[in-house]
């Protein structure tokens, strides 16, 4: 079968003769994970952190500029962001105003900006300019709420975190994992159901699967192999 070109009729044809055969109403919820979890590391393999940083306090400052803005917009303002400032410090002396016209394109630049400033500062005066591995210390920074200190836990340090993003909230929904819309109880449930040492993985696999295939506005359900486990891809197909 040819990755990424999956239709549901080849997948129900050929289905029992794959390890993951089984149609997802047969299925207990903890086999549905397993599938989904083989079939994603199948289709994309390792994947690595879509924002580019050298650094723990890097990838800090980018996580922080990519609320409600894209990953690709976020590298290509750190591209130069990280030019012209080189530390941790340079950032807590910025001036916002300057900072905030760096970080313009990023959207919400005023919050962000005096975010990473308050931020930076407290690194400084709290962690000898060090970025923290704790989940209390890191959402205890300006501008750092779970979602982002799971980025820099899972992705530096490599502490087993579940990254709730607007993909992950998407199509942890359509595949039944959860029915919460709130990020923080979504990142409980899939806790709950996905091995632990799966969680940095899923994140990014996850990612992929929504920019690639499981597109909010055109889905590609015809083409998703993860359709056969996709309660609410299911019932879109139906619908059509």
């Amino acid at each position: 079968m040819k990755k990424g070109n999956i239709s549901w009729e080849i997948f129900r044809i050929f289905g029992k003769y794959a390890p993951f055969g089984k149609v997802c109403g047969k299925m207990t919820k903890e086999e549905k994970v397993k599938q989904i979890l083989f079939l994603l590391q199948e289709q994309y393999g390792p994947t690595k952190c879509y924002l580019d940083h050298e650094n723990p306090w890097q990838l800090l400052v980018a996580t922080i500029l990519s609320a409600q803005c894209t990953d690709e917009r976020v590298n290509i303002v750190t591209m130069d962001l990280f030019q012209k400032y080189k530390s941790v410090k340079d950032f807590a002396e910025a001036n916002l105003k300057e900072l905030e016209n760096d970080i313009h394109s990023t959207g919400f630049y005023h919050n962000k900006a005096k975010n990473i400033i308050a931020c930076c500062q407290k690194l400084l005066a709290e962690y000898n300019g060090q970025v923290p591995s704790d989940l209390e210390a890191l959402t205890s920074l300006a501008g750092v709420g779970r979602k982002t200190a799971n980025v820099v836990r899972g992705n530096w340090y490599g502490i087993p975190s579940i990254v709730v993003d607007t993909h992950v909230k998407r199509l942890s929904n359509l595949l039944g994992l959860t029915k919460n819309q709130d990020p923080v109880k979504i990142e409980f449930d899939l806790m709950k159901i996905i091995p632990k040492e799966n969680w940095i993985a899923i994140n990014t696999q996850l990612i992929a699967h929504g920019r690639k295939i499981c597109i909010a506005r055109r889905p590609k359900c015809a083409e998703c192999l993860l359709l056969p486990y996709c309660t609410g891809g299911q019932k879109q197909q139906k619908e059509k």
